[in-house]
């Protein structure tokens, strides 16, 4: 027997997919009419009814889930990034007298994000650090499919079902090379993080706009890839240190990496930002306290997580739910210039917005 799935639904009853999956789910109210057409269609070819359905008609369970990757050794609570997103969506649920729920995935199999409305453990949920090797890329896409509500963060999918809240990390990238250019750079490496997520490419693409912009060719041997950790900036000062001839700048995709090629650097005797200027990214709590301070790119992530956050309860909230698009909010960084990158008037930190 062939499956009936909700498209060939919307296709009789001659309306949306989102349409089908707000009737069957019972989000927000609709037109007679319409919930008659659809039902009708569901009937006319055996399509059941999901299981969502019932737990909507039953209430809300009152809770904002965010959704984190669980990773072995790893402290996600101590980092700048995971601290800062939860900080913004705990004062948004705080504010709105919503309850938060922390939940785990496993990132190398399918996370199946549906059973948390289906139980009514979540009423909408906020996806952090997912990245776009397959098995996320799949929990998202049937995520989206439901068109329930929620949004991951900083993070792209190919998916027009996927709503995000991101930082212009384009931009980010492109200020941060600039900044370097101007400070009278012309052999200008790239540390960056793992390239399954999608901001590292964004980083890149600014990365590689200012150099072309510059008239400056891109150069793949002194392109450099770590994984946002401390240690992974350690590892690659070896690759730096032995192509200091070539350098003079340096970009680094995140302070935790580039705290630690410092660190290793200095090791080797080479001095930052005396025979290497360097410009890093996110401007956590440590990057005005390490030796030398970091000229950064602030990324504002606490806003990020509130805006997030804020978005989605007004959605599961509003008396008028209507059929909406998904959340899409870029937001704008910030140049914190200090010594690393050998500006002369840093002492007390200088901004620009990006």
């Amino acid at each position: 027997m062939t499956l009936t799935n909700r498209k060939e639904v919307a296709k009789l009853a001659g309306v949306s997919e989102a349409t089908v999956s707000r009737v069957l789910n019972g989000i927000g109210p609709m037109k007679e009419s319409t919930k008659l057409k659809v039902l009708d269609a569901a009937k006319q070819l055996n399509y059941e009814l999901n299981a969502v359905a019932s737990s909507f008609a039953r209430g809300r369970s009152g809770n904002l889930g965010v959704v984190l990757p669980h990773v072995p050794k790893v402290h996600l609570f101590s980092t700048y990034y995971f601290s800062e997103l939860l900080g913004g969506i705990g004062e948004a649920v705080r504010q709105k007298g919503y309850g938060l729920l922390l939940l785990f995935r496993d990132p190398t199999t399918v996370f199946d994000y549906v059973s948390l409305y289906r139980t009514q453990r979540v009423d909408a949920c906020i996806v952090l650090g997912a990245s776009g090797i397959a098995s996320e890329t799949e929990s998202i896409r049937r995520l989206a499919e439901e068109a329930l509500p929620f949004c991951v963060m900083d993070q792209s999918f190919n998916h027009r079902g996927v709503g995000s809240v991101a930082a212009d990390h384009v931009r980010g990238g492109y200020t941060a090379v600039k900044h370097l250019l101007d400070q009278g750079c012309k052999h200008i490496g790239f540390l960056n993080g793992s390239p399954q997520y999608s901001n590292s490419s964004d980083r890149r693409a600014g990365y590689e706009k200012a150099l072309s912009e510059a008239g400056i060719a891109i150069d793949e041997s002194i392109v450099y890839e770590g994984n946002y950790s401390r240690t992974s900036g350690k590892r690659a000062a070896d690759a730096v240190y032995r192509d200091l001839h070539r350098l003079d700048g340096i970009f680094v995709a995140n302070d935790r990496m580039a705290i630690g090629l410092i660190q290793e650097l200095r090791e080797r005797g080479c001095d930052v930002p005396g025979r290497l200027k360097l410009v890093a990214y996110d401007d956590s709590d440590a990057a005005s306290l390490t030796e030398p301070p970091l000229t950064t790119i602030k990324v504002p992530f606490f806003d990020m997580g509130k805006l997030a956050a804020e978005q989605l309860l007004i959605r599961i909230t509003s008396k008028e739910q209507g059929e909406k698009s998904p959340i899409n909010e870029k937001l704008q960084t910030e140049l914190k210039v200090r010594k690393s990158s050998g500006h002369l008037n840093a002492a007390g930190g200088e901004s620009r917005t990006s």
